[in-house]
């Protein structure tokens, strides 16, 4: 809330796009996903623009389509600590945020990477939290798909946990080493020592995605920050009271957590510009291949005989198959098959006109005036906290952003003009976590 205005402040963060058909590869404005230049172009518009945070998704295996790596997804991009701490000598304020798997990392490794990037950016670092369960990616490391679904975020909460005590192992900076750790339990039964001292934040921001109630709850009990795709002003007023409603039960007050949905915008000079820009977008994003690649991960089998411009297949779902690998799963899909067909009959649409407008995310359509204002009633309607933007094109997607509706956000009173601290847990109003105080039981 800013004292001079009485009006809460908006935060802002920066994805780096392209892990699914977010981006239009066609665009010839389309730039490289590996070259350091286009996480650097990002990464510097973002500063440019006062954001909170860079953020960098990350996936452990290319998804595979009827047995083919998948080419129409972004496939070889570099690991993502390695690009953070690459931008942290080419930026000065800016949070840097990597998505890195609980499942498949190890507590002592992961809190060692992280501090590091967290000494070496001067306090900015982020780890976005995720998990998985399945076989598919877990054939890429020696434990295979070992790991029970309903394991998945009991780990991700003792990895969160044990990678603190690790941070807080070496608290005084004037010490000459660490105190000794021991863990001991369910997932986890490690000692020893660290080897980088306390981080400058204390603990690097933790952020989180899940949506599930097992994934909330980690959320209000573990969490700084939740990504969340609910971005609707109604489904997010729902998810935001949920969410905030968990947090006392862990101690924690409504601001120790910052909720900021992922979005896409459209820009145009007038309402009507930005709509068919937008579905001009769209249908680029969604290309016939496309459609039929999210067709088939309804289905489960082979539609390539079918045009995507015709009408859905008369046929049911395949429950079990394994025709897509690498995907969320569709739980239900019997369900979002009937869902589909009832929309296209409602509609007089086609297989691909159905993929469009049932997998499109949120998006701020119009003009720089009307997409500030929509920003701000979001806030101000404790829809969200803030936002991370998902630009289509890399690495310039964002720029329009930063020039056209930064300053007007600026100008609502809802949005910084300057930095005012230097880490990331400022940007964000969080707090830093104290420091444990340890006697000593050792001497140098």
């Amino acid at each position: 809330m800013s004292p001079r205005t009485g009006r809460k402040q908006i935060h802002l963060a920066a994805h780096f796009p392209g892990v699914n058909n977010t981006t239009v590869w066609a665009d010839p404005r389309s730039k490289s996903q590996i070259d350091f230049a286009s996480f650097e172009h990002l990464a510097r518009t973002a500063e440019r623009g006062l954001f909170d945070f860079f953020f960098l998704a990350e996936g452990l295996r290319l998804r595979e389509h009827n047995g083919r790596i998948h080419d129409l997804d972004v496939v070889g991009r570099p690991e993502s600590i390695t690009v953070l701490n690459a931008l942290a000598a080419v930026t000065e304020r800016l949070g840097l945020a990597a998505t890195v798997n609980a499942t498949f990392n190890e507590p002592y490794e992961l809190a060692r990477r992280l501090a590091s990037l967290d000494h070496l950016s001067g306090g900015r670092a982020a780890w976005n939290v995720v998990t998985s369960s399945d076989a598919f990616t877990g054939e890429n490391f020696r434990r295979g798909g070992y790991l029970d679904r309903a394991d998945r975020y009991t780990r991700a909460a003792e990895s969160v946990a044990t990678a603190r005590e690790l941070w807080d192992s070496w608290a005084d900076p004037d010490a000459p080493g660490p105190e000794p750790f021991a863990h001991r339990g369910r997932h986890f039964d490690i000692e020893g020592e660290v080897t980088v001292p306390r981080p400058p934040q204390g603990h690097p921001v933790v952020i989180q995605a899940g949506d599930s109630d097992e994934g909330r709850e980690f959320a209000a009990s573990a969490a700084d920050v939740v990504f969340t795709r609910h971005g609707t002003l109604e489904a997010g007023r729902a998810f935001y009271a949920d969410v905030k409603a968990r947090l006392a039960r862990y101690g924690r007050d409504a601001d120790d957590l910052k909720i900021m949905p992922g979005v896409t915008f459209v820009l145009g000079d007038t309402a009507a510009e930005a709509q068919e820009r937008a579905a001009g977008i769209r249908r680029q994003q969604v290309s016939p291949q496309n459609a039929l690649l999210a067709l088939e991960q309804v289905w489960g089998v082979d539609l390539s005989a079918y045009d995507p411009d015709g009408p859905l297949p008369e046929i049911d779902p395949a429950p079990d198959s394994t025709l897509v690998q690498g995907r969320v799963r569709i739980a239900d899909r019997l369900a979002v098959a009937e869902k589909w067909r009832a929309l296209a009959e409602a509609k007089g649409l086609s297989i691909r006109q159905v993929v469009i407008e049932t997998t499109s995310r949120q998006s701020f359509i119009g003009t720089p005036e009307s997409v500030a204002a929509e920003l701000d009633a979001f806030v101000q309607g404790d829809a969200a906290d803030g936002f991370i933007l998902v630009p289509h094109l890399t690495p310039g997607g964002l720029d329009a952003f930063v020039d056209r509706v930064v300053p007007l956000l600026q100008e609502r009173g809802v949005f910084r003009t300057e930095y005012e601290g230097t880490t990331l847990r400022s940007h964000l109003g969080l707090r830093t976590p104290a420091a444990p105080h340890h006697e000593r039981t050792r001497t140098a």
